[in-house]
């Protein structure tokens, strides 16, 4: 019995599974047969399994049958990513609430709208020149609109001048706005861009859109720049910064044993480097540098900085006036060195005039060796200073003011006569008939102030008709010397005047006085 029981029961529950299948089938095709149209091209393969998209008796499990199906949008709004995910009144929809169905094979069932879809609900928000773009630039057609590049290099890849050298990631260089506009921190690499390397271009450094092992000492790529050509080594950045090239920042004052002043601070390092700047150690002596300089041919040693000064060779400080015992006063102030120290300067000169100007002296030695009685230092012809007084010829009157050459023909001075008539032959107008002594009659203080008292200064005193003759009346003839040796006879002048002819003899005073001729008297 009991195994009759099971067999019923089996064959039971099998007819029963069979009733249940004939029945589900049915109700399928009665479904199918009730569906208010098709569905769309893409649902089309699921058209006659309703069940694929609805759940019997229930509409809000018929989200979660489309989400098994559509399992991108799924992750979308589990992650909140795309469209799906960041529209805020998406949250709680169903799907069927935009996305109805059964309205024919090509139905719209998106119904996107392009001019006014808002694209910052999806996960690449249009920027720079994104926005300017129709949707075909990036949304190829029948394609689904998630399935458009993302990626910079997916869309530029052909725009790439590098070749995906620097590879993928264009965000890190370059902005929407344009590829030229960069925004690459350079710093970020282990050569940060100072001074004037902000402004090359970047091929400049990296030829051949070459980045990778670009080496970062200064000779790599400043060799050509190098005017120093390779003397100095490669070390650049011991002199010279990113700012500019001709701007050296060594401290040759502070990192050497010799302080660049004056002259020194302005020339170039290859004027006293001849070599490399590293090659030897020069000497810090001047004359190591300027011996082609040194106008005293070495005669004054080595140590020009005891009377030279940086700032040029021609201003010597040394301090004559108290470092010697000749005082610079006047031209001597000008003149060079080697004019007077014309051996070595460590030599000691005599300090007299004549020492160093006897070949100046035009009174060839007349006038002594003391020249500093008539000349100064301000120069041989300024304020010649001289006392005549001292002389054997004192300048009274208008010698005072006569100048010197009008005597002094030669500067030797003493040569010159000191008679009156010596200067003044030219001048007498008694034509040397009064002898040559002018100063018995005349002063210097002009010709024609003179005196002479004939009755005392001779033995013939002028009476009569003598008081008023002139001088040449008498003294007809020249007279060699100072002494006239005049004849004192009446007959030695009035030879002429005798109507006796000589008769009565030479003693005229006899018969006649000087009133006049025509008084006679005659004396036994």
């Amino acid at each position: 019995m009991r195994g009759c029981t099971g067999v019923w029961t089996g064959i039971f529950t099998g007819g029963l599974l069979m009733l249940l299948a004939v029945f589900t089938a049915q109700a399928a095709k009665i479904e199918t047969l009730i569906m208010p149209g098709e569905v769309i091209a893409g649902h089309a393969k699921v058209e006659a399994e309703c069940a694929s998209c609805h759940e019997r008796f229930s509409k809000t499990e018929q989200n979660q049958l489309c989400l098994e199906c559509h399992k991108d949008v799924r992750n979308d709004l589990e992650t909140k990513h795309g469209f799906h995910g960041r529209a805020p009144d998406l949250a709680g929809q169903a799907c069927k609430s935009c996305h109805t169905d059964h309205k024919g094979r090509g139905a719209d069932i998106v119904k996107l709208n392009r001019d006014s879809f808002d694209h910052r609900m999806t996960d690449f928000a249009l920027k720079g020149a994104h926005g300017s773009l129709s949707c075909s630039s990036c949304h190829a057609q029948d394609k689904p609109f998630r399935a458009a590049a993302s990626t910079c290099i997916e869309c530029h890849r052909e725009d790439d001048p590098h070749k995906q050298r620097l590879g993928k990631q264009c965000a890190d260089c370059h902005t929407e706005k344009t590829w030229k506009d960069t925004r690459f921190d350079h710093a970020k690499t282990d050569f940060t861009l100072k001074g004037a390397h902000r402004e090359v271009m970047c091929s400049a450094c990296h030829p051949n859109q070459r980045y990778e092992n670009t080496p970062s000492d200064c000779n790599a790529c400043h060799a050509l720049n190098d005017v120093h050509g390779g003397r100095n080594g490669v070390k650049c950045a011991d002199c010279h910064d990113e700012q500019r090239w001709d701007k050296a920042r060594f401290d040759h004052t502070k990192d050497t044993d010799f302080p660049l002043r004056g002259r020194h601070a302005k020339i170039d390092c290859e004027a006293c480097h001849t070599g490399g700047l590293r090659d030897k150690k020069l000497s810090t002596d001047c004359v190591a540098c300027h011996r082609a300089d040194d106008t005293h041919h070495g005669r004054n040693g080595t140590r020009c900085e005891s009377c030279h000064a940086e700032q040029t060779w021609t201003d010597s400080r040394f301090d004559h006036d108290r470092k010697t015992d000749f005082p610079l006063r006047g031209k001597h102030k000008e003149v060079l060195c080697n004019t007077c120290h014309r051996g070595n300067l460590t030599d000691k000169l005599e300090t007299g005039c004549i020492d160093c100007h006897r070949t100046d002296d035009v009174h060839r030695g007349k006038q002594g060796e003391d020249c500093a009685r008539c000349h100064r230092e301000t120069g041989w012809g300024d304020q010649v200073v001289f006392d005549h007084d001292l002389t054997h010829f004192p300048l009274i009157g208008l010698h005072a003011t006569a100048p010197c050459e009008e005597c002094h023909a030669s500067a030797t001075f003493q040569d010159v006569a000191t008679r009156c008539n010596d200067c003044h032959g030219q001048d007498d107008v008694h034509k040397q008939a009064l002898g040559d002594d002018c100063a018995r009659c005349h002063n210097p203080n002009g010709w024609a102030f003179w005196q002479f008292d004939h009755d005392q200064a001779t033995d013939f005193r002028l009476e009569g008709a003598h008081r008023g003759l002139i001088c040449e009346a008498c003294h007809r003839d020249p007279v060699q010397g100072q002494e006239i040796d005049q004849s004192q006879l009446c007959v030695a002048c009035h030879a002429a005047d005798d109507k006796h002819r000589g008769r009565f003899g030479r003693q005229c005073e006899r018969c006649h006085d000087q009133e006049s001729f025509e008084n006679v008297r005659v004396q036994p």
